[in-house]
């Protein structure tokens, strides 16, 4: 069987696994800007004690790998006999669940910090005349910070679903056939590893522009400035 024939023949589940991987990226990628914004927001804050919870978290996040996160979250859990017994157990044992669980609390870290340069980005003077105008520090951070802070921090959080994106290929360690995985399963049986990592290569590099492209038409849509910030 040729080249062309054997990608003809495995292309559908080459598509399957890429799908796997775009709603791991899509779902981990919503879940973490939601957890990001309130760790953003503390690390933002000019008191020590409201920093340190999540600059403990963002810490542990960003200085570990994903790929230890994901085997502490699928394989470290389950040795914990509460954990078995637990109502969240289902879930926990769940591949799909874990590595969802795991992306979602690793790409948050990130996010977080993303936020926190935006919000010190913004320029003290907007947020004074915020004040000036006789909004309270909720409305302010509401209607002036957080708007203002999104529109500064866009690029660099595309860039971060970006990277998310090559970084989970590492979810088939977990038994999970997403794009490498589907690679890996299928070169494995006619051992045309070149082929199928260039062509999972490929799929990479086609959703990577997809993405970016996207991105950009949202940056041009919202009049995002790279020097607005400053």
């Amino acid at each position: 069987m040729s080249e062309w024939e054997l990608l003809a023949k495995w292309t559908p589940k080459m598509l399957e696994g890429a799908l796997l991987t775009l709603e791991l990226l899509g779902l981990s990628a919503i879940i973490g800007l939601i957890l990001a914004v309130p760790l953003g927001i503390a690390r933002a804050s000019r008191h020590w004690y409201v920093r340190a919870l999540p600059y403990s978290y963002i810490f542990f996040f960003r200085g570990t790998p994903l790929l230890l996160q994901l085997a502490l979250v699928y394989y470290g859990l389950a040795q914990f006999e509460a954990v078995r017994k637990g109502m969240l157990w289902p879930y926990l044992r769940d591949p799909f669940f874990c590595t969802l669980l795991a992306m979602s609390l690793h790409t948050a870290a990130y996010i977080a910090e993303i936020l926190r340069g935006a919000i010190h980005a913004i320029p003290k003077g907007e947020v004074e005349a915020a004040r000036s105008l006789g909004m309270s520090r909720k409305q302010a951070l509401f209607f002036i910070i957080l708007p203002r802070a999104t529109r500064i921090a866009l690029p660099a959080y595309s860039n971060e679903v970006i990277l998310m994106l090559k970084a989970s290929a590492v979810v088939y360690t977990v038994t999970l056939y997403d794009l490498m995985g589907m690679a890996k399963t299928i070169a494995a049986k006619n051992y045309q590893y070149m082929l199928f990592f260039c062509y999972a290569g490929l799929f990479y590099l086609l959703i990577t522009l997809a993405l970016t492209l996207m991105f950009r038409r949202l940056e041009r849509w919202l009049r995002v400035d790279a020097c607005q910030g400053r």
